[in-house]
């Protein structure tokens, strides 16, 4: 099923704003959007300025009209249930003085791309035109709204200039009584702010004319918005342990089409950095082990929080016990899927120990290491692929601290920005060995021969599919189904003509029941040659050996394989090939 298209329009609220209207509609068309114009029961002279600006402007503009005066929060809501009946999947607020900066339109669409599912807010840039006593007058409502949401993430909650997400926007005008004057802009707000949805504010220029015409009523919106605060704070009491919980918390973001959620660059990373930061604070003054106790709350919100990652792990499940001859497997439900969570979580905790320093060398074992000592001994470079099995970022750490080797991640990294920031304050060698990339062009392809030639043990996962479509896949058969394998490993190992080698970090117990990280390097081609004429065939041939082997590596700790989406989902074809993106931090 293919994705939602992104499809932006503008709201303009008016009431008697017929000097002004005309120049912001020009100011605002160029920008190609559709234009949705709603008249709040203006007086006859603004109607027939709007009647010709509708002719004007037909191909461009929707003139919508309410027979009596609502105030604002009636004509934007108006304007919000319109625009999402034609189909658009997000609007933007304009008053109709304008105050705002048209100009800025484009930042607002480039943030809402960015992330679908935020709410984007101006943040006011005011000249010597303010007035003094509205300036100041403001801060009271900011003071409040900080409060009601126990959060500074809201700046300003009264600008004008500010784009929803249609969905989340009409949802709660459906389900909630709003305020329909001047105190709707601070109500909405603090509202969506509950529903857990991001905030991001753009800031810009608000000028105020000497002329300009303003319906607030200073009496009796001031009393309208005092008693909007009065609900807010009472809603924030009632509300305020899932506050205090959810400050932990990620929220909203990015927006997921319909169908494209098994699309894995396309989950949004879990967890914030504030959280993570935290348990990074808990891990060095209270330890590990009082620290890990913290992972099963928050497991568990994960848990019932995270659909599409609790449905990947009983599909996972699912597809391990279909495959299984005999022996036994975790059962597909949401006991297996909460130790599959917490499993994930207690890795990254590891990830954090060992960059830390806090996990040794007696912590981590080999099972062979022959293969890695003469690899070491011959000081060759190599390409190694793994998985997102395991941990195999602790091992990165422990070859750095070691100084046995020199390994460095070839990792896409965007959607573990905020874990892979926590990791960094832990240790400032952690972005000296990962390279992050967008693409595997020439100079990232010259980049990588280059470490190889010097020596360096280059590593990639090999169980995720390229990245935005950018590459090819090829089915191989992975737990009794056709998955897609990314192309990407073997067309890299051809051209840098390097060994390669598998890498597994599995956590087991020894025969004194200690956990340990144990660590499977094994050769997987001396060099490995994809003739032009058979080269499909030889790809598809690497990449079912390599399924077989992670295959292998899954049965032997089920609990350990962290891709929480639709693994077995086909990707849409690709127009051009190219190379993975091996992610070893994704959050989800």
């Amino acid at each position: 099923m293919s994705e939602t298209a992104f499809a932006a329009c503008i709201v303009i609220p008016i009431y008697n704003h017929k000097d002004a209207i005309g120049g912001t509609v020009e100011r605002l068309i160029v920008h190609g959007l559709p234009i949705f114009v709603v008249d709040d029961g203006s007086d006859q002279a603004t109607q027939a300025v709007l009647a010709k600006l509708a002719c004007q402007y037909r191909h461009h503009m929707t003139l919508l009209r309410l027979p009596v005066n609502g105030g604002k929060g009636a004509a934007v809501m108006a304007g919000l249930r319109a625009a999402k009946r034609a189909g658009y999947t997000h609007a933007l607020q304009i008053d109709a003085d304008g105050q705002h900066d048209a100009n800025d339109v484009p930042l607002f669409i480039a943030a809402a791309r960015a992330e679908p599912g935020a709410v984007i807010l101006g943040r006011p840039v005011y000249d010597e035109s303010v007035p003094k006593a509205r300036l100041y007058g403001r801060y009271l409502t900011h003071v409040w709204v900080w409060i009601e949401t126990l959060s500074f993430t809201i700046r300003d909650s009264m600008c004008g200039f500010r784009l929803y997400p249609l969905d989340a926007a009409c949802a709660l005008i459906d389900s909630v009584d709003l305020p329909t004057r001047m105190d709707f802009d601070i109500e909405i707000l603090v509202r969506l702010y509950w529903r857990r949805l991001a905030f991001r504010a753009i800031p810009t220029r608000v000028t105020y004319a000497t002329d300009g015409v303003s319906h607030f009523d200073v009496l009796w919106d001031n009393l309208r918005i005092s008693a909007s605060h009065t609900r807010l704070v009472c809603g924030m009491l009632l509300r305020l342990p899932l506050l205090l919980a959810h400050k932990c918390m990620p929220r909203k973001s990015a927006a997921v089409a319909s169908g494209d959620d098994a699309k894995w660059w396309r989950i949004a990373e879990r967890g914030s950095r504030l959280g993570m930061t935290l348990l990074a604070l808990s891990c060095k003054l209270f330890g590990m082990r009082f620290t890990a106790l913290w992972l099963h709350p928050i497991v568990a919100y994960f848990l019932l929080t995270g659909r599409a990652a609790r449905d990947a792990s009983r599909s996972y499940f699912a597809h391990l016990a279909h495959s299984t001859q005999g022996g036994r497997t975790p059962r597909p439900g949401w006991g297996s899927a909460y130790r599959h969570m917490l499993a994930f979580a207690q890795s990254g905790l590891d990830k954090l120990a060992a960059w830390s320093g806090r996990i040794g060398s007696n912590d981590v074992i080999f099972d062979d290491a022959s293969a890695f000592e003469a690899l070491v001994a011959s000081g060759r470079g190599a390409l190694v692929i793994g998985a997102h099995l395991g941990n195999l970022e602790m091992t990165r750490a422990l070859a750095w601290s070691g100084g046995h080797a020199k390994v460095t991640a070839i990792v896409y990294t965007e959607h573990a920005k905020r874990f892979n920031s926590v990791l960094s304050m832990a240790s400032s060698e952690f972005a000296k060995r990962l390279v992050q990339v967008s693409d595997f062009g020439p100079e990232t392809s010259m980049m990588m021969q280059e470490r190889i030639d010097a020596g360096e043990l280059l590593v990639i996962v090999g169980d995720r599919v390229p990245a935005r479509e950018s590459g090819r896949t090829t089915d191989a058969q992975f737990l009794g189904a056709t998955a897609p394998f990314a192309q990407g490993p073997y067309v890299l190992a051809h051209a840098l003509g390097c060994p390669v080698y598998l890498f597994f970090c599995l956590k087991e117990r020894d025969e004194g029941n200690r956990e340990r990280y144990r660590l499977y390097f094994e050769p997987f081609a001396e060099r490995i040659d994809l003739p032009r004429r058979e080269r499909a065939q030889h790809i598809a041939a690497w990449a079912q050996r390599y399924a077989s082997r992670l295959e292998h590596y899954c049965r032997k700790a089920p609990y350990q394989w962290f891709n929480f989406f639709d693994f077995w989902a086909r990707p849409r074809k690709a127009i051009t090939g190219g190379i993975p993106h091996g992610d070893a931090n994704v959050r989800t």
